[in-house]
């Protein structure tokens, strides 16, 4: 048996995220996922009341954060306390190792989507632990295949996560893995992944279109 984990999606804690407490329960209560990552921009808040609220379904919830450095960002999965934004990548990402967390490279080297360049991303390669290969919102600036190559070369485990930040953008790109994830066996569980990578292009305008929506007090 196979369960599908989203490890990069957006609450409404994100300026730009609308999914909610409730998308998150029916979600995983339906199967239509079985594990998902919230991981909001430089902030854990949202995903801990999630977490906390949703009780055993909680379990289900990883705690992340998309953080800003000065060269792109960087996801930190498995987290207790928020890392702070605006730092190297190299301190980002030791800071996510100090406190347990997995180290998570979104949509590496892609310049419309704050993604790492390949000169950070080689500086900083022996610290990272997954590289997201296929995301569910790459569509102009795609650097999947380059990604790839470099999660290859590197000996780095890929993922696919949506980066859903409504509800029609996930449940359709996504990790399936063989049992319940852990910051000390997610590596090797994704060593033997395999991907769901159909895309749903409303997911592409979420983003804008929450921002608009808080922008106005909606």
């Amino acid at each position: 048996m196979s369960l599908k984990i989203d490890l990069h999606t957006h609450s409404y804690g994100s300026p730009d995220g609308g999914l909610k407490q409730e998308d998150y329960q029916q979600a995983l209560k339906s199967k239509q996922l079985d594990y998902i990552a919230i991981t909001d921009h430089n902030e854990i808040e949202a995903a801990l009341k999630i977490k906390e609220v949703l009780g055993n379904l909680g379990d289900r919830i990883i705690v992340g954060e998309e953080i800003k450095t000065t060269d792109g960002e960087l996801i930190g999965l498995f987290l207790k306390e928020a890392v702070e934004p605006g730092k190297a990548p190299l301190k980002t990402a030791q800071a996510i190792h100090a406190q347990g967390g997995l180290v998570y490279v979104p949509h590496p080297f892609e310049t419309v989507r704050s993604g790492i360049s390949m000169t950070a991303l080689n500086e900083i390669e022996e610290h990272v632990d997954i590289v997201e290969v296929w995301n569910g919102r790459a569509y102009f600036d795609n650097q999947r295949e380059n990604a790839k190559v470099w999660a290859r070369q590197n000996e780095k485990v890929a993922a696919a996560s949506s980066d859903a930040h409504g509800k029609s953008g996930w449940g359709t790109t996504y990790s399936k893995i063989e049992s319940t994830p852990t910051a000390k066996n997610l590596i090797s569980q994704l060593s033997k992944a395999t991907f769901s990578t159909q895309r749903v292009r409303q997911g592409v305008v979420y983003p804008k279109l929450n921002w608009l929506k808080k922008k106005l007090g909606r």
